[in-house]
């Protein structure tokens, strides 16, 4: 009997071991590393992604501010970032049906923007207590690209301000769907991730001109990726 049918099982289990070295933090489970080692292979080469290593300190509190083009937007901060990062996300997407198991395991923490807000704000604060990464997108929601970026949300600098950390300002450009959903997890890319100078936002300091200044470097970054390409 031909045993040539036990060679895509090896070659999977194969795989499946090796998952946890691509991904570049450690989340605290085998399986957790494989499913981030899994989606670096993926933003490495559907998505194409160019990223410089997330510069967050080896440990203690962070915050990491995005634009927010796509679906795809977590899980190209997720492969270039060193630490784990816990997502403040919409309630709605967190209980996506098929989808709530995933962002339970990556300890995403749901907004109920219609009810009580200040709640997933209240456990974001403990994560950063405790010295972990929270990342955000302060636009709100999806904004694609070419079309004008509301006033940013002033959680993010309220969190950072109470949990005494910087805010790490990341561009997010060349997603393949932007402005979709799911559908941008799965369409090609040439995604870039461009860093903004960490911002420390002191307790005292106007949250509107931190905002301001934050917002200033993300439009920067995307200069930047323009000047490139002139």
């Amino acid at each position: 009997m031909s045993v040539l049918w036990l060679l895509p099982i090896a070659l999977l289990t194969l795989l499946l071991w090796r998952l946890p070295r691509y991904s570049a933090a450690d989340w605290g489970g085998p399986w957790r590393n494989r499913i981030a080692g899994l989606n670096t292979l993926l933003c490495r080469h559907l998505h194409q992604l160019q990223a410089e290593p997330l510069a967050l300190p080896a440990s203690g509190p962070a915050v990491v501010a995005a634009n927010h083009t796509s679906g795809l937007d977590p899980l190209l901060l997720i492969a270039a970032s060193p630490r784990p990062l816990r997502f403040l996300i919409a309630a709605e997407e967190y209980r996506r049906f098929g989808f709530t198991w995933l962002f339970r395991l990556a300890g995403c923490i749901p907004v109920d923007r219609g009810g009580n807000p200040q709640r997933a704000y209240r456990e974001a604060l403990r994560r950063l207590a405790e010295g972990e990464v929270v990342a955000l997108f302060p636009q709100g929601r999806i904004q694609p690209p070419g079309e004008p970026s509301p006033p940013l949300k002033g959680g993010v600098v309220r969190l950072a301000q109470l949990a005494g950390c910087a805010v790490l300002p990341v561009r997010i450009d060349g997603v393949g769907a932007a402005g979709a959903v799911l559908a941008s997890v799965w369409t090609p890319s040439h995604a870039r991730l461009r860093l903004g100078a960490p911002l420390v936002c002191e307790e005292g300091a106007s949250r509107r001109e931190c905002l301001d200044r934050l917002a200033q470097a993300l439009v920067l970054s995307e200069q930047e990726g323009a000047d490139e390409h002139d």
